[in-house]
């Protein structure tokens, strides 16, 4: 019997993880909505009174179905499973429920007991200004070919809405993750080059004890009457009286590195809090993740520039910190501190998010919250 440990790491478990790891509940959701449909088809192509259109309509949205199935299948096609590949299915499993509906215009009386739910989807994403919405709203019951055509233009004006906010949410996760990538290279190009030429721009300090320039020397030993500080190293006694040689004698490869760890914690938790105001979403894309990861290089960054900023006197009374453990601190406070710029970002996720019609959408226009509809079943939308 293989131990735990092997079963585990097994190829299969492997493949199961893979598929496991983004959405594939959505990806389930999907099988069921096109096994429910072919259901449906298959029913309706049963009748022995379909005219020759309406079979030609349903054989169509069997192959939309079919091409549905095929790309939520990850093993039959090479684009990993990270969220497109659901709504790229849903595309398909939308244009067959509307072949099938358009299979009812011989006998429309027969789409009345569908029509609460294709109502419902046509609520949730189409405007109250809408003039399809309106027509649809109106209609109580289906009685004639017009109102089916009616009802189809509307649902597939819903769905097309729902798709671009999908597209929306799809291209403001990439955006996001591009500039977390550049951010991210950038701080590690920062640290590269700073650790091969840690006296270019060095990160220390030189604090004067007394304040006063003309005061004795902090040491008998030393010729200045200043100390050297930098994040991981201090000399109190320097020894000549160029100041740059004496910053050189104690600044390290490890300075930038150690402020940007600093810098890089302090966003951590920075995005652990700023987490606790965004809604989870129901989508295949993870924007609150990809905010959360924007912050990390932006904090290690910002910790870095803070820290350049008081060194060059930018901030008044702070130009001089008196030990590496002030450092330290104060790469945490400009760590912490990115949420100032990325908040307006977090602000833009939650838009994306809300703009995704879905159960814990906020009211859209002028609708109340005693008029919104239940969200829509996948088949209708």
């Amino acid at each position: 019997m293989a131990s735990r440990t092997e079963r585990r790491y097994a190829p299969g478990r492997l493949r199961e993880w893979w598929r496991e790891r983004r959405s594939w509940e959505l990806s389930e959701e999907t099988r069921a909505s096109v096994r429910k449909l072919k259901t449906l088809i298959s029913v309706r192509e049963g009748l022995p009174a379909l005219t020759n259109e309406a079979r030609a309509l349903l054989a169509a949205a069997h192959d939309e179905l079919d091409a549905a199935e095929r790309v939520v299948t990850f093993d039959t096609h090479r684009r990993s499973p990270l969220g497109s590949h659901i709504t790229a299915a849903h595309t398909h499993l939308n244009a067959a429920s509307l072949l099938w509906l358009k299979s009812f215009l011989a006998s429309p009386q027969e789409v009345s007991p569908y029509l609460p739910g294709l109502k419902a989807a046509v609520v949730e994403h189409l405007s109250v200004t809408d003039t399809r919405r309106k027509s649809v709203e109106r209609l109580q019951t289906i009685s004639t070919a017009e109102e089916v055509i009616r009802l189809t233009e509307a649902v597939e004006a819903a769905q097309s809405v729902a798709l671009r906010e999908k597209l929306r949410a799809a291209s403001f996760v990439r955006i996001v993750y591009c500039v977390a990538g550049f951010l991210m290279m950038l701080a590690v190009g920062v640290a590269v080059l700073t650790a091969i030429w840690p006296q270019a721009v060095p990160m220390c300090f030189d604090p004067t004890q007394p304040a006063d320039p003309t005061g004795p020397p902090t040491s008998p030993d030393s010729p200045v009457p200043y100390r050297v500080v930098c994040p991981i190293g201090t000399d109190d006694a320097p020894m000549s009286q160029d100041l740059d040689v004496n910053v050189g004698a104690v600044t390290t490869w490890g300075d930038y590195i150690v402020v940007q760890v600093i810098g890089l914690v302090a966003a951590g938790l920075a995005a652990a809090t700023a987490l606790r105001k965004i809604r989870g979403t129901s989508t295949p894309y993870p924007v609150p993740i990809a905010l959360a990861l924007l912050k990390l290089p932006a904090g290690a960054l910002t910790a870095v520039l803070g820290l350049l900023l008081m060194r060059g006197g930018f901030v008044p009374g702070l130009s001089a910190l008196d030990s590496s453990a002030q450092i330290i601190a104060w790469a945490v406070v400009f760590g912490y501190s990115q949420e100032l710029f990325t908040k307006f970002v977090d602000r833009r996720g939650q838009m994306v998010l809300d703009a995704v019609r879905g159960p814990a959408s906020p009211p859209q226009d002028n609708e109340g919250p005693g008029n919104r509809r239940p969200p829509p079943d996948p088949l209708e939308i």
